[in-house]
């Protein structure tokens, strides 16, 4: 397993949207432990939340009425835009993900499955089985026949150079061309509204709502993977699917990281008739215990009594567009990308169109002497800069770690040893 930076770093505590190392080294988090402290650290609502279950009772699988899953489980089904939702609760989004194909084809009959290219599910036999991102599939075997189509990036790619109502009609055309191929009884499309490990790529707003329309012609299902961006991550939409609305909601949603505030939490919401097409036994040891659904609960009521989600919007956007400006002459940076809260710094050998994993490695290590955590993804190696803070940030907070990455990415870009096109590097 991959550490970050040279010296790791040993994360000792946080408040708010910092964090501490075991050297008392105070960073600003720009990455929230991979998108999952959505709302801050040590929040004192969440932390009560979960000593006070703790005391009465941590864990009893669900074997048994638990209340605070029941609660949490209706809050959701209300807030998924899905008609009479239900939902069941895992332990990780991987673990969601899992269940979510599981659901699908096991409705479908089939194990035929669509997946977009450049996207990341997790890291379990079947999740890898629909991942299109090499750097993230350590193995081509699988217990699905994954189909992968065009989309997820609009910048990259044989349709890069057309406009997003054109982009849109390829990939349509694609997904048709690809689907006559196939055996038909295709279960399911899943998909992240944007790309997370991919680098916080996304198609334009409305690429799955025509999707869908073809999708509908078969009865494949689709399901939106927001395990990263749920919850309002995107400020502009409570879910990423959100932004493809125009023929209705997805079959199913998987979900995790943000709604536990670093509990464990993650699961899939969806259509009853969907949800209830299992005829064997289904539970789970550890999804859904009594501690987390307490947590989950206490994050979700501050989530929204403080309209994060906006917060997410007004911050965001202002930290997106201070990134553009500030790095636009630097010849590093290819492109700032993304909405609200989740952000991708693109990062190329300059005069080239080429992604640069080198050049983000050391970006990640100035941003870090410059007191900001952020994270990397896209590419085979890594070549995006990921930044998704907690929701709360304050724009006080966005100004400093913005002049922290913009001093990193310079100081990058002023190395003579990264101007040789020098092969491996």
């Amino acid at each position: 397993m991959p550490l970050y930076y040279e010296r790791p770093l040993e994360l000792t505590h946080g408040e708010g949207r910092h964090v501490w190392d075991a050297e008392g080294n105070r960073y600003l988090d720009f990455f929230g432990g991979i998108l999952t402290t959505m709302t801050a650290h040590a929040l004192p609502e969440v932390t009560r939340a979960v000593a006070e279950q703790a005391g009465r009772l941590v864990h009893g699988s669900t074997l048994y009425l638990n209340r605070p899953m029941v609660e949490l489980a209706e809050r959701i089904a209300e807030l998924s835009g899905i008609p009479d939702a239900r939902v069941f609760f895992t332990a990780s989004g991987t673990e969601a993900v899992d269940t979510a194909l599981l659901l699908a084809t096991a409705h479908r009959r089939s194990n035929q499955v669509l997946a977009m290219r450049n996207a990341y599910h997790g890291r379990s036999f079947s999740a890898v089985g629909v991942t299109g991102n090499r750097g993230w599939s350590p193995t081509s075997l699988s217990p699905l026949h994954t189909l992968y189509v065009h989309g997820g990036v609009r910048t990259r790619g044989p349709f890069a150079g057309l406009g997003d109502a054109e982009f849109i009609d390829a990939c349509v055309a694609d997904l048709r061309d690809l689907l006559a191929q196939t055996r038909g009884g295709v279960a399911a499309l899943i998909a992240e509204p944007v790309q997370g490990v991919g680098g916080f790529t996304s198609g334009p707003d409305g690429l799955f709502a025509a999707f869908r329309d073809v999708l509908a012609e078969e009865g494949i299902l689709w399901i939106s993977d927001e395990v990263q961006t749920g919850w309002g991550r995107t400020g502009d939409h409570f879910w990423g699917w959100q932004a493809h609305a125009a023929n209705g909601p997805p079959d199913l949603v998987t979900f995790a990281k943000g709604i536990g505030n670093g509990m464990s939490i993650g699961g899939v919401v969806g259509r009853a008739e969907v949800m209830n097409c299992l005829d064997a036994h289904s539970l789970s040891t550890f999804g859904g215990s009594q501690v987390t659904m307490a947590a989950g609960l206490a994050n979700l009521d501050h989530l929204l009594a403080h309209d994060l989600p906006g917060n997410a919007r007004r911050v965001g956007a202002a930290l997106i567009e201070r990134l553009r400006a500030a790095t636009a002459d630097t010849g590093l940076v290819r492109e700032v990308r993304g909405r609200g809260l989740m952000i991708g710094v693109d990062l190329v050998r300059p005069g080239t169109d080429q992604p640069f994993p080198r050049a983000a490695t050391l970006a990640l290590e100035a941003a870090r002497e410059r007191g900001v955590l952020v994270g990397r993804g896209g590419a085979p190696g890594g070549n995006v800069l990921r930044i998704a803070p907690p929701l709360s940030l304050t724009a006080a907070e966005a100004e400093e770690g913005a002049a922290a990455l913009v001093s990193a990415l310079r100081a990058v870009a002023a190395d003579p040893a990264l101007l040789p096109p020098a092969a491996g590097r």
